[in-house]
């Protein structure tokens, strides 16, 4: 009996290890060129900020990377289209005969986790594995990193850096969210300041809190830069 358990569980390890490499050449052929800052090492950089948050939280690793993976196949950032296509990730986890009840609990976290689909709320009750993966890719958009994708993103739609005849926008909906169009340093007082607050867990709250303090560094500096200040 022990040996058909071993085996049972060696040959579960092989096809996640299958699927996770097949996955990963997935998403950078689908990633190739992506300059919003929602490309291939964006991915990469998530992926090593779960590892570093799973350091001292449990959860399911299989679920945690493919979510990671996938999360940004269907971004409507990335697919250049006016909603997410969640169709894409679903399909890709069919296709690789990931057990229905995995392939949800994927799911759930890719349609759940992003800032616009909660309008900056925080989801209570959901799995520990959503919170780490919200968290892991959250925290690529502070500090140093999450600075250059806001002006690569701002850039790719044409946005300026900052207009100060505008105001700071706000929002109580998604729907409204989505609509803002502010200046780039205007999404940093929209979005971007506010994600330290909405970390869940105890290692990225410990990691946001450097990236924010850098952030605000930043943003400090250009506005007297903006003024001429020397």
């Amino acid at each position: 009996m022990g040996g058909f358990l071993f085996w049972g569980c060696y040959y579960s390890w092989m096809k996640k290890s299958e699927i996770l490499a097949k996955t990963v050449t997935f998403v950078q052929d689908r990633l190739k060129g992506e300059g919003t800052g929602h490309d291939w090492w964006h991915i990469e950089r998530v992926l090593s900020n779960a590892r570093a948050i799973m350091r001292t939280e449990k959860a399911d690793r299989f679920v945690v990377d493919m979510a990671l993976l996938l999360h940004d196949v269907g971004d409507r950032k990335v697919i250049h289209k006016p909603e997410d296509d969640y169709t894409i990730a679903e399909r890709w986890l069919g296709k690789c005969e990931v057990p229905h009840d995995v392939a949800g609990r994927v799911m759930f976290i890719i349609r759940n986790m992003s800032f616009s689909a909660s309008a900056g709320k925080r989801l209570e009750g959901a799995p520990k594995e959503f919170y780490i993966v919200q968290d892991a890719d959250r925290l690529d958009a502070l500090g140093a990193i999450g600075i250059a994708r806001a002006f690569a993103f701002g850039g790719s739609r044409s946005r300026p850096l900052y207009d100060p005849s505008k105001k700071k926008q706000t929002f109580k909906t998604s729907e409204e969210y989505r609509k803002l169009n502010s200046s780039t340093i205007h999404h940093f007082h929209e979005k971007i300041l506010h994600l330290q607050d909405l970390m869940n867990t105890k290692a990225a709250k410990r990691i946001a809190a450097k990236r924010h303090a850098y952030t605000e560094k930043y943003l400090e500096q250009f506005l007297k830069e903006w003024k001429g200040e020397r």
